[in-house]
């Protein structure tokens, strides 16, 4: 995606605001559908949830119509569900994910067979095989890409918002049902900021469902037709090929789409996305969010390197964009597809296979291509898959392997294995001056949910662009959980675990002993310790002596603070006493955050925005839980204290041997 915004003037530049994938996509859905089919199956779960509780709240769609979800027995029969409501010409949705879409492969390409245009929303996730994974993979939409279904990636929130709405009126265009796909819990629980599309945009660019024929009512008894019927020898392949009128067209729609999209919005997109492949020789090539680390690692590599390289994201995975990967690509010496799954079996993963074929077309003189000469090596490389960490040094090393033409063709990156890449180092890819945190807690204690008020209130109150998201899978209830923040004046791209931080706030007590929780903070950071005693050499005394010296030596500053007993004196109910331990950060973090003494805010402008925060997470609660959790911010904020220098420095002089 590509914005103009800024440069001149469109009529629907966005609402900021910020909010995770889910909620993206909930807030198209539930101002443009009629209804929703859906069984809940993580990561897809919250756009779900967030559908229903509309539906709950007796919200009703931009044309007044009341919306309708019905929460079936199986993906399958949510599937089939949308199948009756598409016939009947209904705006349907559908959220799935995993097992739950591979479960529903029968029914789709019956959906696909009678042009029915339903939108399903996917947070693409790896298929149990040899073990069960919730995290993100291409595996399951790769196992429905031969469907008959239009399939768009999405690489951030932004992104997931907006093809919602451009798949939506693709798929009633083209009478072509559409896969709208983000990655599960790297995009789907990642809150970012976003410019959400306003209502009357929505409205103008999908229309009314029930006012320009676009989606019609096969049960209509005035108007019957056929429709699932049974066809023998002499009928069923007419019937298929017949099928290609609909998909001869698609790639036309969808850029005309997209274009419509521009000119209302201001924000372009292609069915592929280049970036600075101009000049390039050498390019990732890839779907989804990891297209977004290493469109930040090539931006360092020019930068500091002088390396001409660049990314392609393939937007529109169907219909494939053959033509426009050549057309870009064409003159580079060689590219690296990156895949979040692996097919061993086949000739090549997915998305390679395709690509080697539209330059196996190319250079044959195929129709539509571009002409050309040569083609570049074709490099091909599996990475993150069930949410495996993808690291700006990974896609070093990939493009050390280009550049180096070494004959390996086929790679791993981030795991140990004989076929894996190496890197060397790992670069910072953040923005200029990027403020990031990364917290080490259990789960249980509230520090993730507080992660999204902070990128909550850093979005709204300062207007800086933010990401914020959790090392799911160990969140659960008394395991060791990590969390992730950055807040930046520019797009923050990369997408992978943070290394380099400024601030590292452990609620965790047993941090310190799991590993080293101080790695890549930065010289002249910040760290927080949870701590019973109010008394600074109590606190520096039980922090180990390889952190203490790592704290000497990089001058960081080290805070302090009983949040238990804060939260264990403001909680009026009980049941919230150890999830109110992680709202106490967020004071902290207000007196750490530089921006908070660059914007000079007062306390009573902070301390709204906090307010109005709460009330989103925690409005259904009650006053009382409002009220409380503003309570132990501002204690917090007020109350945590420093270790001062001299106490750090008498300590270790007095260790020293006589």
């Amino acid at each position: 995606m590509d914005t103009a915004a800024g440069r001149q003037s469109f009529p629907f530049p966005g609402v900021p605001s910020t909010a995770d994938g889910s909620e993206a996509v909930v807030w198209v859905e539930t101002h443009i559908s009629q209804g929703a089919c859906a069984y809940p199956i993580t990561p897809s779960t919250n756009m779900g949830g967030g559908y229903q509780m509309a539906v709950a709240n007796g919200q009703r769609n931009l044309w007044g119509e009341p919306l309708a979800f019905l929460e079936l027995e199986s993906e399958h029969s949510s599937a089939s569900s949308c199948e009756g409501f598409a016939l009947a010409g209904g705006r349907v949705a559908n959220f799935t994910s995993g097992q739950g879409l591979i479960l529903m492969k029968e029914v789709l390409y019956v959906i696909s067979g009678k042009r029915l245009p339903a939108v399903f929303h996917i947070g693409a996730r790896a298929l149990t095989s040899q073990a069960l994974n919730i995290h993100a993979g291409h595996d399951d939409v790769m196992g429905v890409a031969d469907c008959g279904w239009g399939m768009l990636f999405a690489r951030n929130v932004q992104e997931a918002a907006d093809l919602a709405l451009i798949a939506r009126r693709a798929a009633e265009e083209s009478e072509t049902p559409f896969f709208n796909v983000q990655d599960g819990f790297l995009t789907t629980h990642t809150i970012e900021s976003i410019r959400l599309p306003e209502p009357e945009l929505m409205k103008q660019f999908v229309g009314d469902p029930n006012g320009d024929h676009r989606l019609r009512n096969l049960m209509d008894p005035s108007h019957p037709i056929m429709s699932g019927v049974v066809q023998n020898q002499d009928s069923y392949m007419k019937g298929k090929i017949a099928q290609r009128y609909f998909y001869d067209r698609l790639p036309t729609i969808v850029q005309r789409v997209m274009d419509r999209f521009y000119d209302l919005t201001g924000r372009r997109y292609g069915t592929v996305s280049p970036y600075r492949l101009e000049d390039a020789e050498y390019a990732i090539v890839g779907m989804g969010s990891l297209v977004e680390t290493a469109t930040a690692t090539a931006d360092y590599l020019r930068h500091r390197e002088g390396l001409k390289v660049g990314t392609l994201h393939v937007t529109c995975f169907r219909p494939f964009p053959g033509p426009q990967i050549v057309e870009a690509l064409k003159h580079l010496k060689a590219v690296a597809i990156i895949e979040r799954m692996d097919d061993p079996s086949a000739q090549s993963n997915p998305l390679t296979a395709e690509v080697k074929a539209a330059f196996a077309d190319a250079l044959g003189g195929a129709p539509g291509y571009p002409h050309i000469e040569r083609a570049p090596l074709i490099y091909s490389g599996s990475a993150g898959l069930g949410s495996r960490d993808i690291r700006p040094g990974d896609f070093v090393a990939a493009l050390s392997h280009l550049r180096e033409k070494k004959e390996q063709r086929y790679f791993v990156l981030g795991v140990k294995h004989h076929q894996a890449l190496l890197s060397d180092r790992d670069p910072d890819v953040r923005p200029p001056g990027a403020f990031s945190m990364r917290g080490h807690s259990v789960g249980g204690y509230g520090s993730v949910t507080t992660n999204r008020i902070i990128a909550t209130i850093v979005g709204d109150l300062f207007g800086l662009q933010v990401q914020a998201y959790p090392l799911y899978g160990s969140e659960k209830k008394g395991l060791p959980t990590t969390y992730y923040l950055t807040v930046a004046e520019q797009p923050i791209r990369a997408h992978s675990e943070l290394k380099y931080v400024d601030f590292i706030p452990l609620n965790n007590v047993d941090a310190f002993h799991l590993g080293n929780p101080l790695e890549g903070l930065s010289p002249g950071g910040t760290i927080f310790v949870q701590h019973p005693s109010a008394h600074p050499d109590e606190v520096w005394a039980t922090i180990p002596r390889y952190a203490r010296e790592i704290i000497l030596r990089k001058r960081i500053r080290v805070l302090a603070l009983d949040a238990v007993k804060i939260a264990e004196e403001v909680a009026t109910r009980p049941e919230l006493v150890q999830r109110m331990q992680g709202i106490v950060l967020l004071g902290i973090f207000l007196r750490v955050a530089p921006f908070m003494q660059e914007r000079r805010l007062s306390d009573e402008q902070v301390f709204a925005a906090v307010e109005k925060s709460l009330r989103k997470f925690f409005g259904k609660r009650g006053e009382q839980v409002i009220h409380d959790n503003l309570k132990a911010v501002k204690r917090g904020n007020q109350e945590v204290f420093e270790v001062a220098r001299d106490v750090m420095e008498a300590a270790a002089e007095a260790a020293q041997p006589r």
